[in-house]
């Protein structure tokens, strides 16, 4: 009766969430998140059962003298305890873990949004899709440059379908607060992935994987409003505004129609060395 007056999130945060970030922003977070926390307060029954065992068998047992021992004796029940009970906590977890897996990993028939993901060195592109697969066509598209960081705005209690593919080399998907990144391939393969966002807000989008000598530049910002501010935002690119125009029409005006948790970074194509404001570019 008193551990049903509790839960998971508030266990978690009492104890710094053993280690794993919780400030997800989806549903499938959420979920991960759940199953962190179950796994270590199993861990930890586990791990207090078997040091409570040690701890008896040292006072019980200690040596009272010097005559060694049976040697040859030992305890079936506890043979078959130390046997049983591992396999049953590795049941569990995998059975759990199968549960959670699947739930990420499930895709639906007719998601509420899909957005094309395009990777390039060293850039971003977001295309609106009117339908899965790759003949559905492209309704606004967003294009990152190394002036101006992309923007993908998604909205809130939608299920959103990204369909990752690469111009060039293996890229990664990577917003820390989805709790979730899947790498971009070039070719035929096309990764897909469902999130349903929950939380309002701003939030950095890297890549995850070393694609060369820019990696570090391929930022993105996702920007998660309202279903019906979204509805705004992709009417007014459908008309041909441009990304911050399409921002300004849902009230993000001024510098708040550029990316604000993030900013491109200096390459070496300018004056100075790379993040080095006194040193002086070669060739210079």
């Amino acid at each position: 009766m008193v551990l049903s007056g509790c839960s998971l999130q508030d266990f978690g945060s009492a104890f710094g969430n053993f280690g794993w970030p919780s400030n997800g922003i989806s549903l499938q977070a959420h979920k991960m998140y759940d199953l962190w926390i179950g796994s270590v307060i199993a861990a930890l029954v586990v791990g207090i059962f078997v040091w409570g065992l040690i701890f008896w068998c040292i006072i019980r047992y200690r040596k009272r003298g010097d005559e060694l021992p049976v040697q040859t004796r030992f305890n079936m029940p506890m043979e078959v305890l130390y046997t049983v009970t591992p396999i049953l906590v590795v049941a569990v977890l995998f059975y759990y873990t199968a549960i959670v897996q699947t739930d990420v990993d499930k895709l639906s028939k007719n998601p509420d949004q899909v957005v094309e993901v395009v990777a390039f060195k060293w850039q971003w592109q977001f295309n609106y899709r009117d339908g899965i697969g790759e003949d559905a066509n492209t309704v606004a598209s967003t294009v990152g440059s190394a002036d101006v960081i992309p923007l993908l705005v998604l909205p809130t209690g939608e299920k959103i379908r990204f369909e990752e593919t690469s111009k060039d080399v293996i890229h990664s998907f990577w917003v820390p607060e989805l709790l979730f990144k899947r790498d971009v391939f070039p070719g035929n393969v096309r990764n897909k992935f469902e999130v349903t966002l929950d939380r309002e807000g701003r939030y950095v989008g890297r890549c995850a994987e070393l694609c060369g000598t820019y990696h570090a530049f391929m930022q993105f910002e996702l920007v998660v409003v309202s279903p019906a501010k979204f509805d705004q935002y992709l009417a007014a690119r459908k008309n041909g505004a441009t990304t911050q125009e399409g921002m300004a029409a849902i009230g993000f005006t001024g510098q708040q129609s550029y990316a604000v948790t993030t900013e491109p970074l200096n390459t070496r194509r300018q004056a100075n060395s790379w993040n080095q404001h006194d040193a002086v570019a070669a060739g210079k």
